[in-house]
């Protein structure tokens, strides 16, 4: 195939895979777009990367985390590992934060999200009178000074109730008509869980923007908070435009109500965040042997038609004492939980953290001619084998620019010393 027009090419990435154990193929780039795929290319190009049968995709999304609160481990103690015990202390810590300070503990995170091929996140940020609106003026600062490499969303998010605290929502209100992409609300940290429902949904209509609600973190399946949205979402016609994290107690339904729950979230649009790092550090804290999982089956709800993703939450503080921002790691560690083997299944988990998660926030995402070349590499044969192994990732590309480059693991055998392995 020759090149399109007369025009060279910027870029040539040659010999990479966009489908599983798929045939060997280039992708052409000029001006931040893609502008061929195909195998053997023949033609010009300002520079080129030999793909070695690399597996080339968009990028990794993660649609829950939380930046402002990352990295604060040694500011909290952990006696008890419970989520009240982490709301407590991170409440407490949250008074000292200044912007410099949730601006570098942020930008290492985002540092690493973006090494680990992700492209895209959606970032919850703490406003109240404790925070103030420091943390939101720190992670907006993040989201300018790292657009080339990832698109960061920011929520607006009360922690800590809405009614038991009014002047949060003033605050909340005044940083959506200061650049906060989206609302978010925590009914479970307020007396009134219904009203505060009602109150971000207010903030999201007169805005007209989405919101994501931190929901039923418990293993008790009586103790919901969704029929409040759900109802919420239906009267205010916000089908789409709605997301949930956590719903822990859905781990401790029946199979029959867990998919009568899904269908109903997919008839009415409302998307699922899968959070399994921090609901396995959080949840089942009162037994002492047959621990519950606590994990929400993100299959399942994906199977009955629900956009559903697996997310990072939190790294190193009171809620998850351990993390790297690496969505294949999550993704990987969500199989291993919820008993997956089949290929299919494993590759439906590793969409959770790219393609889908991407529907779940309205992004464009996959390799197309014409399209963005945001493109990530990965040292497998496909996504199954990528979850199966958390392959490394390679290297990558935002808009056509090359964003972070992490090499190809190399061992240097002694010389004369037949290779008995396979280093890809």
């Amino acid at each position: 195939m020759t090149t399109p027009g007369n025009g060279i090419f910027d870029l040539l990435i040659r010999n990479v895979r966009i489908t599983e154990r798929g045939a060997l193929t280039d992708i052409a780039i000029s001006n931040g777009r893609i502008g061929a795929i195909a195998p053997n290319l023949r033609c010009e190009a300002v520079e080129s990367f030999e793909g070695a049968g690399a597996f080339a995709f968009s990028g990794f999304v993660d649609t829950h985390i939380h930046l402002d609160k990352a990295g604060i481990l040694g500011r909290c103690q952990i006696c008890e590992g419970t989520l009240a015990e982490a709301v407590r202390e991170t409440s407490k810590a949250k008074s000292g934060f200044t912007e410099d300070d949730v601006y570098a503990r942020a930008a290492r995170v985002v540092e690493q999200a973006i090494a680990h091929g992700t492209t895209r996140m959606r970032s919850f940020v703490e406003i109240d009178p404790r925070a103030g609106l420091r943390s939101f003026e720190a992670i907006k600062r993040i989201r300018s000074d790292y657009a080339f490499a990832i698109d960061i969303e920011i929520c607006a998010f009360a922690q800590d109730g809405l009614t038991n605290e009014p002047e949060t929502f003033a605050m909340l209100d005044a940083a959506l008509s200061a650049g906060a992409d989206l609302v978010g609300g925590c009914p479970y940290t307020d007396p009134d869980p219904v009203r505060h429902v009602d109150m971000i949904f207010e903030l999201a209509v007169k805005h007209g923007v989405a919101a994501d609600f931190h929901l039923d973190f418990n293993l008790d399946p009586t103790h919901t908070d969704l029929p409040a949205v759900i109802a919420a979402t239906r009267r205010h016609g916000w089908q789409g435009r709605v997301a949930l994290g956590h719903v822990t107690n859905l781990s401790a339904m029946a199979p029959a109500d867990v998919a009568a729950i899904a269908i109903e979230l997919a008839q009415v649009g409302i998307a699922v965040s899968v959070l399994p790092a921090t609901d396995l550090f959080l949840t089942g804290r009162s037994h002492d042997r047959l621990v519950p999982r606590g994990v929400a089956p993100a299959h399942i709800l994906a199977a009955h038609g629900v956009v559903t993703s697996v997310a990072t939450n939190n790294i190193l503080n009171p809620f998850t004492p351990y993390g790297d921002a690496s969505l294949m790691r999550m993704a990987n560690l969500y199989a291993n939980v919820a008993q997956l083997s089949r290929d299919e299944d494993i590759s439906g988990v590793f969409d959770m953290v790219a393609s889908a998660a991407a529907r779940q926030l309205a992004a464009p995402h996959g390799l197309t001619v014409g399209g963005d070349a945001t493109i990530i590499l990965i040292d497998s044969d496909g996504p199954c084998a990528a979850v199966r192994e958390i392959a490394p990732v390679i290297t990558g590309w935002k808009s056509g620019r090359r964003s972070f480059d992490n090499g190809r693991t190399q061992v240097f055998r002694p010389a004369n010393t037949p290779a008995k392995g396979f280093i890809r």
